[in-house]
């Protein structure tokens, strides 16, 4: 577990940029609910991607024994004495990290585990995770990320039937490439005990992949930005999945869909577990608005770029950067 001093939690209390600090975000009680044995689910998943890039899917096929497995090995290594634990960092960006959340100075109240999925990286680090813990471990999370992944393709293709695009496996064949740079990711939050001031166990940010898949414990803490800039507080289920609409996305369907900025605030007692998938496309995949959705009169908003050079672009910045940004073409300059 992370223990922190009084002294150092200064360092973690962030102004709220959209609302006042003495404001308490409201839990957000309509919150789009996609049953996937629904016949209208196609359509309900793009209206949701729509008005919020947030959507909690039901009736998603995938083993509550599976889930609660996987909790309880991630939670087994979290429990780990910390010397145990930090033979698996610091993170390479993979591994095992606390606190620290990538290389610009971002900070949360917060341990985590950052898997490499990509063929064509090797992460030392990740190998580490599994060879210092039981077998057990990595045959769970290699079995669950089977299932998110599979989850993941679903989604993308009811996205794309919604949306009318003739090849529903527009979005899904990307992720089904040998070479697709998917992460996954272990975010244990400690409680915050006797703390009376608002921290951040993980910053605001998009994700900059195609959509992730979020699972977590019956804890509340994640919250999500609405278009007026207000932040709502999301209410836990752990029986249930949470899809977050990313960047690229946002992007090939010319701003569409909307990649949902969204922040994690721990609890004042209870630890928080999140599982999620990051649904990405391989390095060299061209990223851009898709033919197939623009008008005779639309304009491209985004300028094109591989998944590649958006990424290392993206992750030259701190996590709160409009990284999105980095795809918008410059304005015209105005011509005397």
């Amino acid at each position: 577990m992370v223990v922190l001093s009084r002294s150092s939690i200064s360092q973690f209390i962030l102004p709220n940029p959209y609302m006042p600090t003495n404001d308490t975000p409201s839990f957000l009680n309509e919150i789009p609910e996609i049953d996937l044995s629904d016949p209208h689910a196609k359509t309900l998943i793009v209206k949701a991607s729509q008005d919020f890039g947030f959507f909690k899917l039901i009736n998603h096929g995938i083993s509550l024994d599976l889930i609660v497995d996987l909790e309880a090995q991630a939670m087994n290594f979290f429990s780990l004495p910390q010397d145990h634990k930090n033979r698996a960092g610091p993170p390479d960006p993979f591994g095992y990290g606390s606190k620290h959340i990538g290389p610009h100075g971002d900070l949360g109240w917060i341990e985590y585990l950052l898997l490499s999925l990509n063929p064509e990286v090797v992460s030392p680090k990740t190998l580490t995770i599994f060879q210092e813990n039981p077998e057990n471990f990595r045959s769970v999370v290699e079995e669950y990320i089977s299932a998110t992944k599979n989850l993941s393709c679903e989604v993308l293709e009811l996205m794309a039937e919604g949306l009318g695009i003739e090849e529903k496996n527009t979005f899904s064949k990307l992720l089904r490439d040998e070479r697709s740079d998917c992460v996954f990711r272990l975010n244990y939050y400690p409680p915050c005990e006797d703390i009376d001031e608002k921290l951040l166990g993980f910053g605001e940010h998009t994700d900059p992949q195609m959509i992730s898949v979020l699972r977590s414990n019956n804890t509340s803490g994640l919250q999500i930005c609405l278009k007026d800039g207000s932040w709502v507080s999301v209410p836990p289920d752990n029986t249930s999945f949470f899809v977050n609409v990313g960047d690229t996305l946002q992007v090939m369907t010319n701003g569409r869909f909307k990649s949902v900025r969204h922040r994690v605030v721990p609890d004042t007692s209870k630890s928080r577990l999140s599982m999620i998938y990051f649904a990405g496309t391989a390095f060299n995949e061209k990223i851009k608005p898709l033919p197939c959705l623009m008008t005779n009169q639309e304009q491209s908003l985004y300028k094109e770029l591989t998944w590649f050079e958006f990424k290392k672009a993206a992750f030259k910045h701190r996590l709160s950067h409009n990284r999105i940004s980095l795809f918008l073409k410059s304005p015209p300059s105005n011509i005397s």
